[in-house]
């Protein structure tokens, strides 16, 4: 187990997890499961989740619209105040995982881990009631539409961060074996940056392509051009990605559409790459249009800025995994994602760190985002201690922590 000690001999948490506990955390996640909730639709999860934060006894309220948030510890509101935060939205796909507890709503299912998340968050209050005393509050954040990108920043302009001094997460990843908890410090999620290319041409008839200005074919030597960017114009050495995920055109097979909408992203790790390669895509959209005689319209929608982890509040996340998994779990996660997360403009404001759980299930599963994506339910309990562990050591010592031990032995 962990080599880590605090300064307050004896102030230690008991982060132990029974039978009943795991029980509850597993119905938890399996009802959320089976019944998902969009982006800022997540009405039924905010009321699910205030009662499960009932049954532990503690006051949840809505926030935004579809947020909870809650707090535990004095009620004079006296001493630090650190946040834990858990997303809650699904994603828009129809579930194909075969699991007893599959999605009851058609064309929605939790596809990212977050009926984990909000799981783990339940847990770790459940936890953190034990304590016979706190030094501080935590702030229990389950936040709405993770997936659009822009649900931290709907509960940051609630006030959700008045007065909390650091904030800390995770997320699910099947790419780690169950029991691992991957720490580091600075980048770790990308920049990402989505946007849409509107086409206007000139419809048409099938047989005589030579009267319209097809948006197909335009768009089509678009997609391909794009690539160019990251092939030709990116140095290799700086990860770099474009993906056009969306391509709507037509409505019959033989009209030549006359409009066409293509969404895409940019997932960048460097900002010099990043601003290169979006002035890049302009100069492309725009020569493209010339070339096919068509209308091109880009615009970039709200950026994601990069998750950058703070260096003390790495150090405690460290800290924390070490007592939750043991030294020889925690690892580096390797390369930053390409992934983005809007945990980052809470790190705007506040030190924070985000870790991934390790959950790789025993049997199949598809990738995160894909219609057959699971996950080893035992990671639930791990994730639990661990955002259990690393608000309680926060609140003994903000901003630090008394490590001792060889910590080269991290896994890094």
């Amino acid at each position: 187990m962990s080599k880590s000690t605090i300064n307050q001999a004896g102030d230690r948490l008991d982060c132990r997890v029974d039978d009943a506990l795991h029980q509850w955390l597993l119905a938890v996640r399996r009802h959320l499961h089976r019944f998902p909730e969009l982006s800022y639709e997540e009405h039924r999860t905010a009321a699910f989740i205030r009662h499960k934060l009932a049954e532990r006894g503690i006051t949840g309220h809505i926030v935004g619209g579809t947020g909870v948030v809650a707090d535990i510890g004095p009620a004079d509101a006296s001493g630090p105040i650190v946040g834990l935060r858990a997303d809650m939205d699904a994603l828009p796909i129809v579930e194909r995982t075969g699991l007893p507890f599959a999605s009851d709503h058609p064309g929605r299912m939790h596809a990212c881990g977050h009926d984990g998340h909000v799981a783990m968050l339940l847990g770790a209050a459940s936890l953190l009631q034990r304590a016979p005393r706190l030094p501080g509050r935590i702030r229990l954040i389950f936040q709405p539409a993770e997936e659009r990108g822009n649900g931290a920043l709907r509960m940051i302009e609630n006030s959700v961060l008045d007065g909390v001094g650091a904030m800390f997460a995770g997320h699910i990843d099947t790419h780690y074996r169950t029991g691992q908890i991957t720490v580091d410090p600075g980048l770790i999620c990308a920049y990402a940056d989505p946007f849409t290319i509107a086409l206007r041409g000139r419809a048409g008839h099938a047989a005589r392509p030579h009267e319209a200005a097809d948006v197909v074919v335009a768009g089509a030597g678009l997609v391909m051009a794009i690539q160019t960017l990251i092939s030709r114009e990116v140095d290799p050495n700086r990860a770099e990605v474009i993906t056009i995920g969306s391509f709507q055109a037509g409505s019959a097979h033989n009209v030549i559409a006359g409009e066409a909408l293509l969404k895409g992203t940019i997932r960048s790790t460097d900002t010099a790459t990043r601003e290169r390669t979006i002035d890049g895509l302009r100069r492309i959209v725009g020569a493209l249009a010339g070339m096919y005689a068509v209308q091109a319209e880009l615009t970039f929608e709200e950026c994601l800025p990069a998750v950058f982890n703070d260096a003390a509040a790495t150090e405690i996340a460290r800290a924390a995994a070490w007592e939750t998994a043991g030294i020889d779990k925690v690892i580096s996660q390797g390369p930053a994602s390409l992934g983005g997360e809007d945990f980052a403009f809470y790190q705007q404001r506040v030190p924070g760190c985000l870790v991934r759980f390790g959950a790789a299930p025993a049997g199949a599963s598809g990738p995160a985002h894909s219609d057959t994506f699971t996950f080893d339910e035992s990671c639930l309990e791990i994730g639990a201690r661990w955002l259990a562990q690393v608000a309680w050591r926060w609140l003994l010592q903000p901003g630090t922590v008394n490590l001792t031990g060889d910590r080269s032995t991290d896994g890094r």
